[in-house]
């Protein structure tokens, strides 16, 4: 009864549109006062326990950080840097932007800040050089999600906190896998440019390209900071997303000099507002992990696939199934609070190393950021450009469907994602 009515006003909450955090934080409480013994203020004590972790600390510090650089011309500097290595290829306008979203992923930690970043200064570019509008949009889109599986990311930090991992293995862990998948969009779009008829032209003289990486070295080394201090063991990764912000202000302000004193106000309030959010959806969705675990759902889920000698095969393409049809109406963050405390004692249970199930989740949040109907990135690219959702969603199809495959080769060869992480953490 307590589980039925628990589900039963998630969704219905969710129906008429009540926020998901909401949403999350209603249906529990309900269930809670009034099909258990659990006190009421009980709940809000849980709620703040729910935030008293350590890790959480790096959400607000990553998003400015990543606000920060957004609002300068870090973006500005990586794309003609990308530019002047890849731009004289077939498709080397649009391969740029997508080569310039890896980069930008790895300074942001943030999915819609790559498409606002990179988009609003490559989407004229590459409509001016005649592509059609679908390279423009659709590579800037697609790529743009990388910001949540190429490290740092916040997705991943969520994840490491409901799932009690490792945040440095998970960081690692994104690593070949957000290479190998922006690799791909890279393959696919050179092909594509091949066949339309855009030709190899003359490259710049690596003197030209050695000027525009040093021009881009300061925000590259925002990379070199988070990444080599982290391994280095000079700090946490908590400690990591600090020592990012402070470096992003001091680049952004006295080395480019591109934000000023004023500015800070609404990057300030603009990272406020991020965090809050993304910490209000945790704080709810961990009573609702409470509930179920306290009514063993987790266990009775795990005892009946191990019933009907479900494989870790077929189980990892049930979890795809669900989580691509959950990224389409919810938030990473949401969609991880809740199904991880159901999926992950499964996903052991069958022998799934949980780092590698962390990236297949993740993955699956790239695909669900490029899907409708609630794909932010899909909003924030029709955003910039002025296209209808409609072309934007039509434009990204290549390039999602490149991206499934890519979530098909990490989910059923684990290397992928776990190499790394074991060379470093042996």
């Amino acid at each position: 009864m307590t589980v039925a009515v628990l589900f039963g006003a998630l969704f219905l909450l969710m129906l008429i549109g009540v926020p998901i955090a909401v949403a999350l934080g209603a249906s529990t409480s309900l269930a809670l006062v009034f099909f258990t013994d659990f006190e009421p203020m009980a709940i809000a004590q849980r709620m703040f326990d729910a935030l008293d972790a350590y890790s959480l600390m790096a959400i607000p510090m990553f998003v400015l950080a990543g606000n920060f650089l957004s609002k300068g011309s870090s973006a500005a500097r990586i794309i003609d840097f990308a530019k002047s290595m890849v731009g004289h290829l077939p498709g080397g306008l649009p391969m740029s932007a997508i080569f310039a979203s890896i980069i930008f992923a790895a300074v942001s930690g943030s999915s819609p800040a790559t498409v606002v970043a990179i988009g609003s200064i490559m989407y004229g570019a590459i409509k001016g050089a005649g592509y059609p509008t679908k390279y423009a949009i659709g590579t800037i889109a697609t790529s743009g999600s990388l910001g949540i599986l190429i490290p740092p990311s916040i997705v991943m930090i969520v994840y490491g906190v409901t799932a009690d991992e490792s945040i440095g293995k998970l960081f690692m862990a994104g690593v070949i896998p957000g290479l190998m998948i922006g690799a791909m969009l890279m393959i696919v779009t050179y092909i594509g440019a091949k066949r339309l008829g855009f030709k190899r032209t003359e490259p710049e003289p690596w003197s030209a390209r050695i000027k525009k990486l040093t021009n881009a070295t300061w925000a590259l080394m925002t990379i070199v900071i988070v990444i080599g201090g982290i391994y280095g063991g000079f700090f946490t990764p908590t400690e990591a997303a600090a020592v990012a912000a402070v470096w992003a202000f001091f680049i952004s302000k006295f080395v480019y000099r591109d934000i000023t004193w004023k500015d800070l106000y609404n990057i300030f309030l603009e990272s406020a507002k991020t965090s809050s959010m993304i910490l209000f959806i945790i704080a709810n969705a961990m009573i609702f992990a409470y509930l179920l675990t306290i009514e063993n759902i987790p266990q009775a889920i795990t005892e009946t696939m191990l019933e009907y000698n479900v494989n870790k095969y077929v189980f990892l393409l049930l979890v795809n199934i669900l989580l691509f049809f959950a990224g389409d109406f919810m938030e990473p963050s949401s969609i991880i609070m809740i199904l991880v405390p159901l999926l992950l004692p499964v996903a052991k249970a069958l022998g799934i190393d949980p780092i590698h199930f962390g990236i297949v989740i993740v993955v699956n949040m790239e695909l669900g950021m490029i899907t409708p109907p609630v794909g932010l990135n899909l909003f924030v690219a029709s955003g910039i450009t002025g296209l209808s959702l409609k072309e934007v969603i039509m434009a990204s199809l290549p390039w999602s469907l490149t991206i499934l495959v890519g979530l098909l080769l990490v989910t059923y060869v684990p290397e992928i994602s776990l190499w790394l992480p074991n060379q470093m953490f042996k």
